[in-house]
């Protein structure tokens, strides 16, 4: 029979489709969390609105980014409107969506929670300039040598053209109790500091395959683009 500390740690990773295996780190974590975090700082009719208010035209794809994956779940998302540029579609009749969550989650934060918080570490993302963990968001406003040199728009630039990403709320709530746990600090000021990092424009949404769903409901294909 399951211990409340065993079956805190079979939701978390099952919510966030964290192998034990592959993770035996976060599993570690994860049982020192008291509970799951419920949906008390968002607005689900304000998330709601937000897919059915911006997807639009007759090429619609979400992307489900759970792994930053090199940057691929933003690479996919600009080749998508590249692709369908290139056989006649402009901007206007494109929507590609990506959902960040899971360990892909970092990408939606500014690079001052990068710096502040040990994200680059704790997701595995490397600054190529360094060679070392991350201390800034690579993919909002990537600089040379963050994306193989294709001409490859970043985070803020393929907002600009229309495209939308999302960040789920549970694993942000997950994630910071991590690093709270970690840096020896409070799980709430981290989880608060970590929601009013995220960039501009990213919806916060309750969950990343809530998002999905949504997105698929209002006639978005679906591509995996994690590992």
């Amino acid at each position: 029979m399951k211990t409340d500390k065993s079956r805190r740690s079979f939701f978390a990773t099952l919510a966030l489709g964290v192998s034990a295996s592959a993770f035996p780190m976060m599993v570690k974590e994860f049982n020192k969390m008291e509970n799951i975090p419920e949906l008390k700082n968002i607005d689900v009719t304000e998330a709601d609105a937000w897919f059915i208010n911006n997807i639009k035209g007759n090429h619609r794809i979400a992307y489900d980014g759970s792994t930053p994956h090199n940057g691929l779940p933003i690479i996919w998302n600009w080749a998508f409107y590249k692709s369908n540029n290139q056989t006649g579609s402009p901007d206007s009749d494109i929507t590609a969506m990506t959902v960040l969550r899971h360990t892909a989650i970092a990408y939606a934060f500014n690079s001052d929670i990068w710096n502040k918080y040990p994200i680059g570490r704790v997701f595995g993302i490397n600054d190529n300039s360094t060679g070392k963990p991350s201390l800034r968001n690579t993919v909002y406003e990537p600089q040379e040598g963050d994306f193989p040199p294709l001409g490859i728009d970043g985070i803020k630039r393929m907002q600009e053209r229309g495209a939308l990403f999302c960040v789920c709320n549970l694993a942000i709530g997950v994630y910071s109790g991590v690093i709270a746990n970690q840096m020896q600090l409070n799980p709430k000021v981290v989880q608060e500091e970590m929601i009013a990092g995220i960039l501009p424009g990213i919806q916060l949404v309750p969950s990343g395959v809530w998002a999905l769903g949504r997105a698929q409901e209002n006639g978005c294909g679906y591509i995996f683009a994690g590992n």
